[in-house]
């Protein structure tokens, strides 16, 4: 039942400027943003967290009279230190005023002495996470397709991550956490005693798809891709979500040179580890880059985990 007390406690203040602010100072006290680092504009942070720009903007303002962040015209909020310039004495005054506060808050609640004891012991416990949610990885059936799904799980929620192919047991086993496409869960279930796994519900872009099927004249498409393994994959997935009843070519780049079809092809797709060498060589009216997007499940479950808590 405390617990219950707690989470109420916290969801009422999880899109506030306060909240926002505390989280992110706490990721850099914890190297989870590095000094020099850019943050999300306020504009991509609110989207991920599900706030206000102009919340975040007050949370960035509050971090910036702590002198942790920088904010430069063009180039958004940096991170110049690891801690606040606060003296321990100020630390201290602080800390002990919020303590108090929240101690008040849970009285109110009905909780006793004992019962707020434990509740802070088990939070200090928990909040050892930051120190092992230093490194996360994203799972794919190659390392190509499970940087698309990095990509768009940094997009959407803000999280960086690594990238393993399906294989890599062993070297998933090194990181604190794995985002793992729901299809693989069963093969990293023996980690979950050991690690944080969040199972991910993916699909390409709809926005992605509706300027595929919006092309109805096109006989042709063509795949660029970086991992000859990525072809059969993607063009399972593409047919499975568009009604084309034309035909797919598909080839992967070498070096500096793209496949022979692609000059006599409507209409190329192509992946990220691909993108720098399409985009110098094909016009723009005649691409398309394919890019993963979370279902707002998986979102959810994301920010709620590594963001919320």
């Amino acid at each position: 039942m405390t617990s219950v007390y707690l989470s109420s406690y916290i969801y009422k203040l999880k899109t506030s400027a306060k909240h926002i602010a505390d989280r992110i100072r706490l990721m850099i006290s914890t190297k989870q943003f590095q000094v020099g680092e850019v943050l999300p504009s306020t504009r991509e942070l609110g989207q991920q967290l599900e706030a206000s720009f102009h919340t975040v903007r007050k949370a960035y303002h509050i971090l910036e009279e702590e002198g942790l962040i920088k904010g430069e015209q063009g180039r958004g909020f940096t991170v110049t230190k690891q801690t606040s310039m606060l003296d321990k004495a100020e630390r201290l005054e602080i800390g002990g005023g919020k303590v108090q506060a929240l101690i008040e808050e849970l009285v109110g609640y009905g909780l006793d002495d004992s019962e707020i004891e434990l509740l802070f012991q088990e939070q200090l416990d928990f909040m050892e996470w930051p120190e092992r949610i230093q490194s996360c990885a994203t799972v794919g059936d190659n390392k190509e397709m499970a940087s698309m799904l990095s990509s768009a799980i940094n997009k959407q929620v803000g999280v960086k991550s690594s990238v393993l192919d399906i294989t890599e047991m062993e070297k998933a086993a090194s990181y604190d956490a794995l985002f793992v496409p729901i299809k693989f869960m069963n093969k990293f279930r023996s980690l979950s005693e050991t690690m944080m796994i969040i199972p991910i519900v993916h699909m390409f872009d709809p926005e992605t798809l509706y300027k595929i099927t919006e092309l109805a004249a096109i006989q042709t498409i063509g795949l660029v891709t970086s991992d000859d393994e990525s072809i059969s994959k993607i063009i399972n997935e593409l047919k499975l979500m568009i009604p084309f009843e034309g035909s797919f070519v598909a080839g992967r780049i070498y070096g500096r040179s793209l496949p022979l079809f692609v000059r006599e092809t409507d209409l190329i797709l192509y992946t990220q580890e691909s993108a720098k060498l399409v985009e110098q060589k094909v016009p723009e009216k005649s691409r398309i880059q394919l890019n993963y997007k979370l279902s707002d499940r998986s979102a959810e479950m994301i920010r709620s985990e590594l963001w919320d808590q």
